[in-house]
């Protein structure tokens, strides 16, 4: 009798275990949203990152209970943001992946491929809005209206300097630099 109260004690003990990583892996899911990285996909992140070994395709549609389609879509999504990566093991014939060890760069490749293309795209579009009331104000008479332009392309100049700035400091975060002054713990 003292063994199997040993054994549910155990199992509790375990199921208690497997409640607060898939608890854990829940919040990582819901928090990678402000990565641009769907829940189900940072589920398959978590899941791959509490792996103790590399996983095929085949064990994450397992173990998440997700079509091998969508095991293959998020696994090639983790990839391009470089927070999972293939893993070579000789003899398994199928692809094996596993989660990249270190957030920091993880995070570094991510925040500096959204940012950088959003700021691209933020400075393309502040110099065509510029260049097109450089035009307008040829063309108007109006001083009320000519004043207005003329703060608008202040304006415009002003969140122009803010994206060079923030292009520098992608650039701080993608070449490391940012741990000789935030260093890593």
């Amino acid at each position: 009798m003292y063994e199997k109260n040993g054994d549910q004690v155990n199992q509790a003990n375990w199921n208690q275990f497997e409640e607060k990583k898939d608890e854990f892996i829940q919040s990582m899911a819901k928090n990678m949203e402000l990565y641009g990285i769907t829940p189900s996909i940072g589920r398959l992140y978590g899941t791959l990152y509490f792996s103790d070994k590399p996983m095929t395709l085949d064990d994450m549609r397992d173990a998440l209970s997700m079509s091998k389609t969508s095991m293959s879509t998020g696994v090639r999504t983790l990839t391009n943001m470089k927070m999972v990566e293939p893993v070579f093991k000789r003899g398994v014939r199928k692809d094996l992946y596993q989660t990249e060890q270190d957030w920091h760069k993880s995070f570094s490749a991510l925040f500096s491929r959204q940012w950088k293309k959003a700021t691209e795209t933020n400075i393309e579009e502040a110099g065509e809005a510029k260049e097109e009331l450089e035009k307008l104000l040829q063309k108007v008479e109006e001083q009320e209206l000519i004043n207005q332009i003329h703060e608008a392309i202040e304006r415009i100049d002003y969140a122009n300097n803010y994206y060079q700035w923030l292009l520098r400091f992608v650039e701080v975060v993608e070449s490391g630099e940012i741990y000789s002054i935030i260093p890593k713990e």
